[in-house]
Formats: C-alpha cells, sequence, structure tokens
C-alpha cells in the first residue's frame, strides 16, 4: 500500500480533492479519446487506500496531474527504469540488432578537467589523467553532439566480422558515412566496417558495391558467405562503424559458435 498512500499525501500536500482529480484526469480521457486516463472516485479511493496498482494510463494521469515525473511515480511501485540497462542481460540477443538511447534527466559524472600533459595519441591510464570530476544532467550534453550516431549490438551468433569483432559487441555507427568507399587497403582494420539492415535483419560487415548489386563480406576467417543484395531496395546502409566496444576475452566454443563464460 505503500505506492497508493505516498499519492493520496501528494495529493493532499497539493491541496486537490477526490473529485478535483476525477475532473481532470476525465479532461485528459476526452482530450486523447481514452477512457482509460480516467480515474474515478472509487477506483481512486482503491488505489489509495486498498493497494490497487494503476493502470500505465491513470499512472500518467497522476503524473499530469500532481506534476510529478512519471519515473518518480513508477518507483513508487518499485520499478527503477534506471536499472533497466543493467536487467537487459537477462537474454542474450542471438541476431544482431540496432537500438537507441533513451533521453535522460539522470545526473552522471563526467571528466570536467584532464592534465595538461594528455596526449590523445598516446595510450595512457585515463584514470589518472582526470583532474576534476563534475555532476551534469544528460541531457546538457547533447549541445555538444556534432554528428548523429547511432548504436547497435552483434548478436551472440553473429559471426559475420569474426575474429575481427566478436559476438556481443557494441558498435557506434556514424550516420553520416552511407557512402560504400572504395579500396585498396592497406590492412583489414582499415577497411570500412558498415552496419546493414536487410529485410531480414541487421548485417554488420565489409561491403563492395557493384553496380546496383552490394556484395556484404564476412571476414576470411568467418564461417559467414558471401551475401548479395539489390542496393536501395534489399539492403539499406544505416552507417558505417567508427567505435567498438567489445569483451576480449572470457569466449569459449560450443560446437556452432562462440559465447560468453559465466
Amino acid at each position: 500500500m505503500a505506492g497508493g498512500e505516498s499519492l493520496r499525501q501528494i495529493r493532499e500536500r497539493l491541496g486537490l480533492t477526490l473529485r478535483d482529480v476525477e475532473g481532470a484526469s476525465s479532461r485528459l480521457a476526452e482530450k486523447y479519446g481514452n477512457p482509460d486516463y480516467l480515474i474515478s472516485l472509487s477506483r481512486l479511493s482503491d488505489i489509495e487506500t486498498k493497494g490497487v496498482t494503476p493502470s500505465l494510463y491513470k499512472l500518467y494521469s497522476f503524473s499530469a496531474i500532481y506534476r510529478r515525473d512519471f519515473r518518480e511515480l513508477l518507483g513508487l511501485y518499485g520499478i527503477d527504469l534506471q536499472k533497466s540497462a543493467g536487467d537487459s542481460d537477462v537474454v542474450s540477443i542471438p541476431k544482431t540488432h540496432a537500438f537507441t538511447d533513451q533521453g535522460s534527466n539522470e545526473l552522471v559524472e563526467v571528466p570536467i578537467r584532464l592534465d595538461p600533459g594528455f596526449d590523445a595519441r598516446t595510450t595512457s591510464a585515463v584514470g589518472r589523467m582526470i583532474v576534476k570530476w563534475g555532476t551534469v544532467p544528460l541531457t546538457a550534453l547533447w549541445q555538444f553532439r556534432q554528428r548523429e550516431y547511432t548504436y547497435g549490438y552483434i548478436g551472440t551468433e553473429d559471426l559475420t566480422m569474426y575474429p575481427l569483432l566478436l559476438p556481443g559487441s557494441f558498435v557506434q555507427i556514424d550516420e553520416s558515412l552511407r557512402k560504400i568507399a572504395e579500396g585498396p587497403w592497406r590492412s583489414e582494420y582499415e577497411r570500412p566496417i558498415y552496419f546493414l539492415e536487410t529485410r531480414d535483419g541487421f548485417v554488420c560487415s565489409w561491403c563492395e558495391l557493384n553496380g546496383q548489386m552490394l556484395a556484404v563480406r564476412p571476414h576470411p576467417m568467418s564461417p559467414a558467405r558471401t551475401q548479395m543484395f539489390r542496393h536501395g531496395s534489399e539492403v539499406e546502409v544505416l552507417g558505417q562503424v567508427v567505435g567498438i566496444a567489445m569483451r576480449l576475452g572470457g569466449w569459449e566454443s560450443n560446437g556452432n559458435g562462440l559465447h560468453g563464460k559465466g
């Protein structure tokens, strides 16, 4: 009953009656053409005194009427959205896919002053080069974004670019770099990797464009085969991979590919 009791206390501090809440929620229901936003007198009483959990629509009504952040009200019922990223490890996603980063007002600690001797060209212990940390809201960092980036995840069963990209890797994709570059390349590390969307899903690989046909080339050591698609109609180039985060150890073969230990 803690959630309902907290909602009652918020209402009373605002000086709102049960009928005030019912009337306001009725206007929201009329505005959106959805009766689920309505919080009737009897339902409001049950929520506040009998431990009834409000639906998402009614919780939204509470958020709008009480001027409280929706995430705060979710927290009254034990749901912490900040844990969702960490909780995503409950399932191993077999296919490569794209995902978006949800905006947040969460405060984070970021480096705001580096040692003058810091040289980005050389390898160093970054933690030792940070002179001062500061707390800023994530939304405040938006103004410093200079490019449009998408983030992708390499499925645990996707060996297309193995061993250059291990399954389970996260990749940063520059959406402004969609044109397939031509070689020659002095090494496999110079050859650009692209993140593509096909009718069957996503794939991350090298590419070659010959007229209207796009060849998706896996790494030579990969068991995957080259695929051919009609450029524009059968495959879309989302962008070029410009950043990679992957675990280098803790992998073992299960006969069908690689998977993480533990």
